[in-house]
């Protein structure tokens, strides 16, 4: 049993504007340090970041405006903590405490995720699927569009259970890393990987493990402290590699936020 949902379901927004703000901070310094908090909805965005990487209002409001329309921008920065800060200084240390779990894909979440996908390339609005197939039940919720052009397509999904509906941020919130089942599956645990920078665990170790599962097909589980200079056997700074050269082929911060990691 799996659901995934849409880029332009409140949460992904926020997600995708997690790692905007990230890719942003990244385009100013080599290494940023940075944490994003996000909640958006009913008109407003509330954005909170500890950076070290000095992102203006302005900037923040255009990249709000482009993914999630004119919300009033309530934007406040703070410094990183300066413990925090010198835990990294002068070689990569593991940037958290924290267990993680990479677990290799079912099909039944590849067939979903495709479904998603495809549901998504015609129609850019709110929309989240389940599917369950030891019930045989595909259910598809999909904003702004009449069900029966839904059913054209899928004829045997439960489509729009309550009818038709609009979605979006005018009708519901969206918090960044709300959406953890969609975008890590079954290797779902306590960190969420979108508005955080490389050096944090929750982003770094998340991926690792995951990359670990599909490619030895089994379950992985990896804990960590911070302060750790080896996790997994390997050198943090290795991990952290790994985790980057990922992130830059599907496309930055901001593309991760839109899918996650399935």
């Amino acid at each position: 049993m799996f659901e995934k949902v849409n880029p332009s379901h409140p949460d992904k927004l926020a997600d995708r504007i997690a790692g905007a703000l990230v890719d942003l901070a990244y385009s100013k310094e080599r290494a940023p340090r940075i944490a994003v908090e996000i909640l958006i909805g009913h008109g407003h965005a509330h954005i909170i970041t500890e950076t070290s990487a000095h992102l203006t209002k302005k900037e923040v409001e255009a990249i709000v405006y482009r993914i999630a329309g004119k919300l009033k921008v309530d934007y406040k920065e703070y410094p990183q903590d300066v413990h925090l800060a010198d835990n990294q200084a002068g070689k990569f240390r593991c940037g958290d405490n924290g267990i993680f779990k990479g677990c290799p894909l079912t099909e039944e979440q590849k067939k979903l995720s495709k479904i998603v996908r495809s549901l998504y390339s015609h129609w850019k609005y709110d929309g989240k699927c389940v599917l369950d197939e030891k019930a045989n039940r595909l259910v598809i919720c999909q904003s702004n569009v009449p069900g029966k052009c839904i059913k054209e397509i899928y004829p045997e999904a439960d489509v729009n259970p309550i009818g038709d509906w609009s979605g979006g941020t005018e009708v519901d919130t969206g918090a960044a890393n709300r959406k953890l089942g969609s975008d890590l599956g079954d290797g779902i645990t306590g960190g969420g990987i979108h508005g955080k920078d490389l050096s944090k665990a929750d982003v770094s170790v998340n991926i690792y493990a995951f990359l670990k599962a599909q490619e030895t097909g089994k379950p992985v589980t990896i804990s960590c402290a911070i302060g750790d200079e080896f996790v997994d056997g390997k050198p943090y700074g290795e991990i952290v590699l790994i985790a980057r050269n990922y992130v830059n082929s599907i496309g930055g911060f901001e593309k991760l936020g839109e899918w996650g990691l399935i």
